[in-house]
């Protein structure tokens, strides 16, 4: 299996379908409990059932704007039903979120292919914090189970202890680390990384980069000048960048994703840390918002736990009894 195979849309299996409910139960708990609460004392969907759900959905860093866009869709269907029970809120909540996140994740996974540039270049960026130097690990894992050739480029240089995590998971998954000393340019990293990818026929280079604060005028020439540099050795390069985000921050998470890609053309998302928050729903907020896949969540600690991102499969578990 190569690649491309890697990426295709594919059911989930049952290994990783226990995962991803395991790592959804805090999301799930809290946003019921909360659900059970607005139609307590209703038999009917009302402007105050509909008013306590805006609430619901609200507190579960939703976001505003999708939220409301989910009430106006369910009042919509209210008006044309005429009679909906409130026994039947959750069918039409689970309708309207499958269809928003069907909607904004245009690239979807049925269909999406990288196409066939080798090696296929990812520059990966965020916050420290987040989780992103252990997300490149584990990717480089997947791809590696794939039969993929990859090489990791240690271009987080201001933090020693950022090149040394990630040679320990270069370790840990069996794959070449590209590193300098700390301090060292971080486009020069990319540089002889992609150079090293080019000679070894490598077919995926996974570009890490400094978690500076996401409000830094500077992020985004650091990050012009690391593409630059890099699309001197592989034309287009680099071919997705992504932003890794942390799940357990909520709203905070919305306000770097609108910062990052202010800064630079973020085209791919992955959402960490969703096993241990209650905010699991800010996926659909930052999806609608942004218009940018969500490409991977982390349910996991271990290595298996990075999961391509499947929309049916994370919106049924969210509503599994």
């Amino acid at each position: 299996m190569g690649l491309f195979d890697f990426f295709k849309k594919k059911e989930n299996t049952q290994q990783e379908q226990q995962a991803l409910d395991t790592g959804l139960e805090k999301t799930k708990d809290n946003f019921f409990s909360k659900i059970t609460k607005a139609v307590a004392g209703k038999s009917t969907v009302d402007d105050d059932v509909l008013d306590n759900l805006e609430e619901v959905l609200v507190t579960s860093d939703v976001g505003v704007k999708t939220t409301l866009k989910i009430i106006e869709r369910i009042q919509a269907r209210v008006a044309r039903d005429k009679y909906v029970g409130t026994g039947e809120l959750n069918t039409l909540l689970k309708d309207e979120i499958q269809n928003l996140l069907a909607e904004n994740n245009s690239n979807d996974f049925n269909t999406f292919e990288y196409g066939t540039q080798k090696p296929y270049v990812i520059m990966v960026v965020g916050v420290n914090g987040v989780g992103k130097t252990t997300t490149i690990g584990k990717l480089a894992h997947k791809l590696k189970q794939a039969g993929n050739q990859v090489v990791l480029g240690a271009a987080d240089t201001f933090r020693a202890a950022a090149v040394d995590q990630l040679q320990l998971w270069g370790k840990r998954v069996d794959v070449k680390v590209v590193a300098q000393p700390m301090g060292s340019d971080p486009a020069s990293v990319a540089y002889d990384t992609l150079r090293s990818a080019v000679a070894n026929g490598d077919d995926v280079a996974i570009i890490d980069t400094a978690g500076r604060l996401h409000n830094k005028v500077g992020l985004m020439n650091e990050l012009t000048k690391i593409k630059n540099v890099m699309q001197k050795v592989i034309p287009g390069a680099p071919h997705e960048i992504l932003l890794v985000l942390d799940a357990s921050t909520g709203q905070n998470a919305i306000e770097q994703c609108k910062q990052f890609t202010e800064a630079t053309n973020v085209n791919a998302l992955a959402l960490t840390k969703l096993d241990g928050t209650a905010k699991g729903g800010v996926v659909i907020g930052i999806s609608d918002q942004f218009k940018i896949p969500v490409k991977y969540i982390g349910v996991g600690e271990g290595v298996e736990h990075l999961q391509l991102f499947d929309r049916t499969a994370f919106v049924n578990s969210l509503f599994k009894e």
